[in-house]
């Protein structure tokens, strides 16, 4: 009679074999798990200060605690139910923007048939991406200067009207965020909507051809449909984003006379963390925006295996 081997025994037989063979790569990779667990996990601890009034001079045990009182305080204060506002509309006019220009960049730059051209289009919309937002944003402060700045330049002379301070009036300000964001993430951004055009069957063009279709007819009736995975997915994922606005744009483009219409909760909490010390009420207002941003990926997750049977298994 055969002798049935437990399957926890097994189990744990694999998982020695499978080490004693990979137990090199788990040595490579454990600096990077270590830096991780110390950069990421340990400093998780000091959320405990959202729920105290801490005094840097007490530290965490002696600071007296408040219970929920600061996150009370973010949805009263009128200044900081405006930044959440605020943060809502640049992220969903960014992400909307986001996903649609690329798509059409795409498609167009799919049409050119010169592969010289093609090519350097590509390398042009795609450099934006490679600069930081301190060299852009020092590149943009020139260039849409209220005194001589080439923006302005141009619109005093082909029609005549008064320069727009553009990084100075709220609306002006929110507009030029997400404008620069989608110049200079669209080329980087098509790249994944390229691989999903190339990956599309050559003989379902072939057959439409065949059958009279026009290039409009293919675009509509062949690639987009090719496409629309792809686009439900990274469209889904980006709610995960749906309260990052963008802090490097943000804090390097904006001054007091746009806190109105162009503060976000990142440079929020950067001001009354590390310019007027209240670190309660920061790190409340932070720990609700990861909270709430932990949901939406999870929920952003749940829609694109739902509608695009996407996994990250």
């Amino acid at each position: 009679m055969p002798v049935q081997i437990p399957v926890q025994q097994s189990r744990l037989d694999r998982f020695k074999k499978g080490f004693k063979r990979t137990w090199p790569l788990h040595v490579l990779i454990l600096p990077a798990f270590i830096l991780t667990i110390l950069f990421h996990y340990v400093p998780m601890l000091g959320l405990v200060i959202a729920f105290q009034d801490y005094k840097p001079w007490l530290g965490f045990f002696k600071s007296e605690w408040v219970g929920l009182t600061h996150f009370r305080n973010l949805f009263m204060f009128e200044d900081s139910v405006n930044v959440i506002w605020n943060t809502l509309i640049i992220s969903v006019l960014k992400i909307s923007f986001g996903v649609s220009v690329p798509v059409v960049f795409a498609l167009l730059l799919n049409e050119v048939r010169n592969i010289g051209l093609k090519r350097s289009i590509q390398t042009l919309v795609y450099l934006p991406h490679f600069l930081s937002w301190v060299i852009l944003g020092g590149i943009l402060i020139d260039v849409l200067s209220i005194n001589g700045g080439l923006v302005n330049r141009v619109i005093t002379s082909l029609f005549g009207i008064d320069p727009i301070f553009f990084l100075g009036t709220g609306n002006w300000f929110r507009t030029t965020l997400v404008v620069s964001d989608i110049w200079k993430e669209f080329g980087f951004s098509a790249i994944v909507y390229l691989a999903a055009i190339a990956g599309i069957n050559p003989s379902l063009y072939e057959a439409a051809e065949v059958d009279g279709a026009t290039r409009w007819k293919q675009i509509l009736h062949i690639t987009i449909p090719g496409m629309l995975p792809i686009i439900v997915v990274v469209g889904t994922l980006q709610l995960g984003n749906i309260l990052n606005a963008g802090f490097d744009q943000v804090f390097n483009l904006y001054n007091p006379l746009v806190y109105r219409e162009g503060d976000i909760i990142d440079t929020f909490v950067y001001r009354n963390a590390l310019l007027e010390g209240n670190f309660s009420f920061a790190t409340a207002i932070g720990l609700f925006k990861s909270v709430i941003s932990f949901g939406m990926v999870v929920y952003s997750y749940r829609l694109a295996y739902k509608y695009a049977n996407y996994r990250v298994w």
